[in-house]
């Protein structure tokens, strides 16, 4: 019996080796590691690039995901561990648009530099891959939802539409002081100051309706003022049953998606 196995032993060997062989080099999409230097200093991110089916047809779309508190560091690649990377990977041999994984150091928030740092990744995708400038789509995942405000409301005119996700605008200073949308912190009514900057913006709001971590209250409040603002296409989603983790339905939500990818933005 093992003699018998042991004739198979030099095929198998080679079908790990070759494993993909059956598959046409560029047929699934995958993630490439890219740099940038910013303020002097360099910082490392990720790409995903689509099957080439995708990239055969046209101008790409692109998604800036900014992750969560558990994904700050310095190696590049954490960030495409929770949210948005791990449904990239189910889908890498058809998810139609490139995606740019930038990384928070350390302990910081997504402010300042780490803005900085995410737009400049963005822009050298943009100009890499020549992407599709009407199609820029922004979406961040807690932590990356506070910074999903925080960067929209630096560009208002930027993002075809944004889908932030169990974020908010203001964080218990007692819990966590760095954290919150710094250009309304200061405001009598922040909720209302963003959805009027930002009314023209298609955004989907998704959140866990027994989140305690990030309670909803703040994304309930900013979808109030929206419909005030009488913004032309802000939903909000609320999943009764949901905790913090809101980003696994969020990303596996096919409407979501084909939503998104629908949206342009009109420059005229």
């Amino acid at each position: 019996m093992l003699r018998s196995f042991s004739r198979w032993l030099p095929l198998l060997a080679l079908l790990m080796m070759t494993g993909c062989a059956s598959t046409p080099p560029g047929a699934r999409g995958h993630f490439e590691a890219r740099a940038v230097k910013v303020d002097g200093e360099t910082a490392y991110y990720q790409v995903f690039i689509p099957a080439a089916a995708a990239r055969a047809a046209g101008p790409l779309p692109v998604v800036l995901f900014l992750h969560g508190s558990g994904e700050r560091g310095g190696d590049g690649v954490k960030q495409t561990h929770a949210g948005l990377g791990p449904y990239l990977r189910q889908h890498a041999a058809d998810f139609p648009a490139l995606a740019v994984f930038p990384q928070v150091p350390g302990r910081e928030e997504w402010s300042g530099r780490n803005n900085r740092v995410a737009v400049a990744a963005l822009d050298a995708t943009i100009a890499e891959f020549g992407a599709d400038p009407a199609r820029q789509y922004l979406t961040g995942m807690s932590m990356g939802g506070y910074g999903s405000w925080n960067i929209a409301l630096d560009d208002p005119q930027r993002f075809a539409a944004i889908v932030p996700v169990c974020g908010a605008v203001l964080a218990p200073r007692a819990v966590r002081p760095t954290l919150f949308v710094e250009q309304v912190t200061n405001e009598a009514d922040p909720y209302a100051v963003i959805a009027q900057r930002l009314q023209r913006t298609p955004i989907w709001i998704f959140h866990g309706a027994l989140d305690d971590v990030v309670p909803p209250d703040d994304d309930r409040r900013l979808h109030a003022a929206f419909q005030t603002a009488g913004a032309r296409d802000v939903r909000y989603t609320e999943y009764a049953e949901g905790n913090h983790n809101a980003w696994d339905a969020t990303y596996a939500d096919a409407a979501m998606w084909a939503w998104l990818l629908a949206q342009r933005r009109n420059y005229n």
